[in-house]
Parts: C-alpha cells; structure tokens; sequence
C-alpha cells in the first residue's frame, strides 16, 4: 500500500488521500476504524443544580452530549469497566461546569473545563436561551469514548472512491446532444468540458456512462481515493495515526492469539 496526499484545506480539518494497490476491504478496515475505534472526548453525565429555562433536563443534557471537544489523546485513556460499572477519574474524563443567568443566550464557550487542553471546538453553540431571572447551573463529565459506543464519539467522516481515469472528448459530435444529460458544473466558460471540474465537484458517478463518445470514465480496482474530515476534536493527522495504531495493536493480538490456539 502506497499513501499520497492529494489535497487539505488550510483548517487542516479535510484531507484527501490517494491509496494505491490496496483492495477495498482495507479501504473499508481503515474507515471503519478511523470512525468507530478512534477515541474523543464528549461529555456523558450531566448533575444538573438549577434549571429554570424553558428546556427540560434531559433536553440540555442532550445537546450537551453532542458538543464536540477537542480532544488530548497522550493525557487521557478509555475508561475500564469493573463489575460492569465505569470509574470515572482523572485519567479518563474532566469535569465541565456551566453556570448562566438570563437574560441572554448560553452557549458552549460557557462551558469552563478543569483542563484547558478540553473544550468546545465551537464555541458559539447554543445550549439555551434564558429569559429574564432564569438560571442554569451544571456540572458535566467529560469521558474518553468511541463511536462503536455512540455516534457523539465519531471523530469525523470518512468515504473512499475508486480512482477514476476520466477521458474527456470535446470534438465528439455527440457532445451538443449531451449537454443537457451531463451536469452543468463540469463545463468551462468555453462550453467545454473540463476534467478538472469533475474531480473537483466529485461528479465522477454523475458523468459515468451518460455519453462514453464525450466522457469515459475507467475505475481502477486496486487504487482508491480516500476522503477524511474531521469534526474538529482532533487533526485529521492525528485520526489517521491513531487508527494505524490500533489496527497494528488489533493484528498483533490476532497473531499472538493464533499462535497459542
């Protein structure tokens, strides 16, 4: 297997990557486990000690579940059950508290972590609005998950394609007859088709098979484009690394159980 970069945005928070001579059960075994195994933080036990807001308990609680939080993955580490109980403690969760007092909007940034290194990544999310005298006082836990548990741990999204040669046929007479069955993003200001537009709006699927005199379009089955963007509590770098980890860790553990079997 062979990696490349193709492309990242200056957030670094999409990456794009070309895969060669791979098969798609590796392709599959990397996605699954970038957005399955990965672990992030998000906060899982809301005490709630004043709430007088429109919004039930549970209501608040659950948006704050769905808050995404950077995440420092050398400090923390995923809890252990015991007894079929998790202990909560330092190395595995940090405590959040929020206190608010209407009138006014109460957003994520109000969240005050016990470790700077844990809070929102968007700090304008809105958790509620409080009208006049109204009060909200909480203290949340912030736990170490992974998205096999609940989709609030995904680090982000990850898709994969077939790498596409495209051949593109601009004098073809066929091509006025298939303008109007084409998409209209890929044609350049000189009515022409551009390659580059099809990649770029990733409308290879769009183009294929409509007009093979104009575009054709040929998958290779053993080189992939892969795609990661990450919801923010963690560098797209540091999702992949981390799922190389594990998937070595994972094949180890298989080996060392073969051998004793």
């Amino acid at each position: 297997m062979q990696i490349t970069m193709l492309s990242k945005d200056k957030e670094k928070t999409q990456l794009s990557f070309f895969v060669k001579d791979t098969t798609p059960s590796m392709m599959n075994l990397l996605r699954r486990t970038i957005m399955n195994s990965v672990p992030t933080m998000a906060i899982e036990e809301v005490e709630f000690r004043k709430n007088s807001s429109a919004l039930y308990d549970e209501v608040i609680a659950h948006r704050l579940g769905l808050v995404a939080l950077t995440t420092d993955l050398k400090s923390y580490e995923l809890p252990e059950s015991k007894d079929g109980e998790i202990e909560y403690n330092a190395k595995n969760s940090v405590k959040m508290v929020l206190k608010a007092k209407g009138p006014g909007t109460v957003y994520a940034s109000d969240l005050k972590s016990k470790d700077p290194a844990v809070k929102p990544v968007f700090p304008k999310t809105i958790i509620a609005v409080l009208l006049n005298d109204q009060e909200l006082e909480l203290e949340a836990t912030a736990v170490l998950g992974t998205g096999s548990q609940h989709a609030k741990w995904s680090p982000g999204l990850v898709y994969y394609n077939h790498n596409a040669i495209i051949t593109v046929n601009n004098n073809s007479s066929k091509l006025e007859e298939c303008k109007s069955k084409l998409p209209p993003q890929i044609f350049g200001k000189d009515g022409k088709v551009d390659k580059e537009l099809i990649t770029r709006f990733n409308l290879v699927d769009a183009v294929d098979g409509i007009c093979e005199d104009v575009i054709k379009v040929e998958l290779e089955p053993n080189n992939f484009v892969l795609n990661i963007e990450s919801w923010g509590q963690l560098a797209v770098k540091d999702m992949v690394k981390s799922a190389f980890d594990i998937i070595t860790e994972q094949t180890e553990d298989l080996s060392k159980a073969i051998k004793q079997g």
